[in-house]
């Protein structure tokens, strides 16, 4: 009976082990839930927040932000005015505003001496940590400069520290007709970055790991430490010391990116260029355009990419490709008639927008034209972007797309016969050639078999 009740109070003990820790568990829990609710009611209050002065706040995600420290201002005052000592700052921050305009910055509001500024305010942009590492390194070699001078002018200099963090927060917009608009930033990313910064040695930058997984293969970084952070752990602190050598113009002090490194940038860029005109298309394409509506644009550009690739064109050729593809039909917004005229304009005004150079916009307006019916291509990439356009002729999916043409050309007045509709898609298949080895490979045959397929459909007169 002993053995018993031994038996049960060690189960029990068990049970109240487990029950314990379970408690332990949702408490933990509950904290995290508590503390999610709080932020959320913040987001809430600071999204409801609008006054008659044009401030509105709204959440973002995806921000980096680079804070630089302006320390030890005491100790240089000994040789130099306080008024001097400003109006040196001032011009600091005039050409830190010049860098950061340069890379798609915005400045952020900040109490006291530091500067801050930030990606992804106005826009999302996937390359916001690496346009900021490039500015980071900008304003670390100007201030080196100002430092050398100034000792050797027997004056003292601030210890300037750099930190760099990529998070989310809420970012107040304030607008004003006389001004440009000022930012305000509030959340997780502007609370760490000061003490990122704070860890950083005199003269140096660090960024954040959440950065440094986006950024590493395009710089030079080295592991300095960790920083403990609430409800995360430790965050991984690293020391930005240049651009990648293979990536530098400037092999020696790796502050200029090479052709090498724009490319790596574009092709990473292209993504949120890709996003923002399909956008584009979705909320301006003529509700009539069943056919080159935004799902033929996606079509065609990945279809440029596999087809280029299958021909062996190089990376850079591929750039230009797909983004040749995914402006080839945007002049639809302003008129079918001529619509890739209307196309190379939009390209061109975009394209400028993301630093593409004069010969790569041209060679991708000449990309676009070759488009045009009927098609005379000139060169690979003229020739690869005309099978793009017309792949699915030799594709299983041919007659959905074959017959959201026909809704398209009806909704226009152009085509009212269905059979005379399959009496011209034959004489267009029978005399359509692919331009790339690639494209006969893969499509050639099935083309074949449509043709066969819509002979049968077709009705000759006194039948």
């Amino acid at each position: 009976m002993a053995e018993k009740d031994e038996l049960q109070v060690d189960d029990i003990l068990k049970t109240n082990r487990r029950l314990n820790e379970q408690v332990k568990e949702l408490t933990q829990q509950n904290e995290s839930l508590l503390e999610t609710i709080r932020e959320l009611e913040g987001d809430i209050k600071e999204l409801q927040k609008k006054s008659g002065n044009g401030k509105t706040s709204v959440k973002k995600k995806g921000i980096t932000v680079m804070y630089i420290s302006f320390g030890g201002f005491k100790s240089i005052q000994e040789g130099e005015s306080t008024d001097d000592l400003y109006d040196l700052l001032d011009e600091i921050y005039i050409k830190f505003d010049e860098i950061a305009d340069k890379h798609k910055l915005e400045r952020i509001k900040s109490i006291g001496d530091d500067y801050i500024c930030a990606g992804g305010i106005t826009e999302k942009r996937s390359t916001n940590p690496i346009d900021i590492c490039l500015a980071a390194l900008k304003m670390k070699a100007y201030l080196q400069e100002l430092k050398a001078a100034k000792f050797t002018e027997g004056d003292g200099f601030w210890n300037v520290k750099i930190g760099i963090h990529s998070g989310n927060g809420m970012v107040e917009e304030e607008k004003s007709r006389r001004k440009k608009a000022t930012f305000n930033l509030t959340g997780e990313v502007i609370n760490t970055v000061p003490r990122v910064a704070s860890l950083c040695e005199a003269g140096e930058i660090v960024i954040s790991d959440y950065t440094y997984e986006i950024v590493k293969g395009y710089f030079s970084c080295e592991y300095t430490g960790d920083l403990p952070v609430k409800y995360r752990g430790n965050m991984g602190l690293y020391q930005l010391k240049r651009i990648k050598r293979i990536y530098s113009e400037d092999r020696k002090e790796g502050i200029k990116p090479n052709a090498d490194f724009t490319l790596k940038y574009h092709l990473k860029e292209f993504n949120d260029i890709e996003e923002k005109v399909i956008d584009f298309l979705i909320k301006n394409l003529p509700g009539h355009l069943f056919y080159h509506d935004y799902t033929h644009t996606i079509d065609v550009v990945n279809q440029a990419e596999l087809i280029g690739y299958g021909e062996g064109v190089s990376d850079h050729q591929i750039l230009l490709l797909k983004t040749a593809a995914l402006f080839h039909d945007t002049g639809h917004t302003i008129e079918s008639n001529g619509h890739e005229e209307h196309s190379c304009t939009i390209a061109r005004e975009w394209l400028t927008e993301y630093n593409y150079s004069e010969e790569q916009i041209s060679e991708i307006c000449n990309i676009i034209m070759a488009t045009k019916m009927p098609p005379n291509p000139q060169t690979l990439l003229q020739r690869i972007i005309c099978d793009s356009d017309l792949d699915y002729l030799g594709r299983t999916d041919f007659i959905p797309t074959s017959n959201a043409l026909y809704k398209e050309l009806e909704a226009i007045g152009v085509m009212n016969d269905i059979n005379e509709w399959n009496k011209l898609q034959i004489k267009f298949l029978s005399g359509h050639q692919f331009y790339t080895a690639t494209s006969r490979r893969l499509r050639e045959v099935n083309k074949q078999s449509q043709i066969d397929r819509i002979q049968k459909l077709v009705v000759e007169e006194g039948e």
